[in-house]
């Protein structure tokens, strides 16, 4: 890749100089060092290529792609929104990267322009409704998912223009955007808003419902992920055991179907606060998936719960030899041993590994202040937690930075951090 990078430099070179290839020439240098995995090359490419076409949105799309590895480029793309607001397809690439970052408020405000811009396109009201609720606001959830739902009624033949459930954005100018939408298919965006709607009625309390909306979904498409709703209704109601029914029954043939049906059965029970049987169908599932590593995270997740702390380290250090880059195993054992007062020079280490892993990651962030605040440096601790809490309004953050900002003595701006968050 360094060599094709190297390559597309010699070709386009010649062009860079002319007016109406220059951005061009730049942009293709650009993706070819982003391929190359060299974010600093890349970065300077899309630079040369915005100075000589300042209004490209292909170049503003590239500073989305860049935004993981070289944070510079996010102040580039949010300039090419100011100057371009109308520009749908760049803000929805952009709420793309922030909902992979967890900074959902502020993708949700990009959505919410989209869905102003262009109200009658389904796609951003179910990927609003989505994140709405990943933010704890069902009722606003709702609203946007039943917008979705009118708006898909009178337009069902729009073109794809969305960002779905999981943060994947579908922009205009993708060449996949077509055949992602012909591959999602309308029963399958209106089922994940059904999904939606139930839980954003089981938020606000209202099962029956939450039934009424699961209900709707056609028999063929009631999988593991309508079933998981009903066992979470279920489990609100008391009926842990018929809930674990329900999923255990589900039809699972594929190593696929099996794991997921492991990890639907011990979400369930997490839910219920059934910690050790949830380590025990944890423990199965390593068993029959051994070089997974998610499932052995989770399980040693579970295991910090059960106060089996010993075995949650094991697990951990297990998941960080098998995957060197798994950020979560590095900051859940950092933030554990900093939660407890212990080891603080290792954890302190743990987390910084995590964030070079996952750079600008917020709830590493949190670690990082947590462990400082231990450390005894407070005003560290309150600079790097106040820095995401203001900008970006997380709810642990401010719950830690409430505590330095108590130690430090400011009670009243503490108090005002607490009552925020809660």
């Amino acid at each position: 890749r360094d060599m094709a990078a190297k390559l597309i430099d010699e070709v386009t070179e010649p062009f860079r100089g002319e007016t109406a290839t220059a951005s061009a020439a730049w942009l293709a240098s650009a993706r070819g060092w982003l391929s190359a995995s060299n974010s600093a090359k890349a970065l300077a490419s899309v630079k040369q290529a915005l100075a000589a076409q300042p209004d490209d949105a292909a170049a503003a799309l590239l500073c989305s792609e860049l935004m993981p590895t070289a944070p510079e480029a996010e102040a580039l793309l949010k300039a090419q929104i100011q100057a371009k607001p109308d520009n749908a397809s760049v803000r929805l690439a952009y709420a793309r990267r922030l909902a992979e970052a967890s900074r959902m408020a502020e993708a949700a405000e990009q959505i919410e322009a989209v869905t102003r811009l262009s109200p009658e396109f389904p796609g951003p009201w179910l990927s609003l409704g989505a994140i709405r609720l990943d933010l704890h606001q069902p009722q606003a959830a709702e609203a946007a998912l039943r917008r979705f739902l009118d708006a898909r009624a009178k337009s069902p033949q729009l073109p794809a223009l969305r960002v779905d459930a999981a943060g994947e954005a579908d922009a205009e100018g993708d060449d996949d955007a077509d055949t992602d939408a012909k591959d999602a298919g309308p029963d399958d965006q209106e089922v994940q808003a059904y999904l939606l709607l139930a839980q954003a009625a089981q938020e606000q309390r209202q099962f029956n419902e939450a039934r009424v909306w699961l209900d709707k979904i056609p028999a063929g498409k009631r999988d593991l992920a309508v079933q998981i709703r009903k066992a979470s209704l279920l489990i609100k109601q008391g009926k842990v055991e018929q809930a674990r029914g329900l999923v255990r029954q589900t039809p699972a043939t594929t190593d696929l179907e099996i794991r997921s049906r492991y990890m639907a059965e011990a979400a369930v029970l997490r839910e219920a606060e059934r910690w050790k049987d949830a380590y025990q169908v944890l423990g199965e599932a390593s068993g029959r998936f051994p070089d997974d590593t998610d499932l052995i995270y989770e399980r040693a997740m579970v295991a910090e719960k059960l106060k089996m702390l010993d075995e949650m380290e094991q697990l951990l250090r297990k998941v960080i030899a098998m995957k060197p880059d798994h950020y979560n195993a590095y900051n859940a054992l950092g933030f554990s041993l900093a939660d407890r007062n212990v080891r603080l020079p290792e954890a302190k280490t743990l987390i910084q590994r995590a964030l070079e892993l996952s750079p600008n990651d917020a709830y590493i962030v949190d670690s990082l202040g947590w462990v400082e605040f231990r450390l005894g440096r407070f005003e560290e601790a309150r600079k790097l937690l106040a820095l995401f809490f203001y900008d970006r309004g997380y709810t642990e953050i401010g719950a830690h930075l409430g505590e330095v900002l108590w130690t430090l003595g400011q009670h009243d701006e503490a108090r005002r951090i607490w009552r925020e968050a809660r």
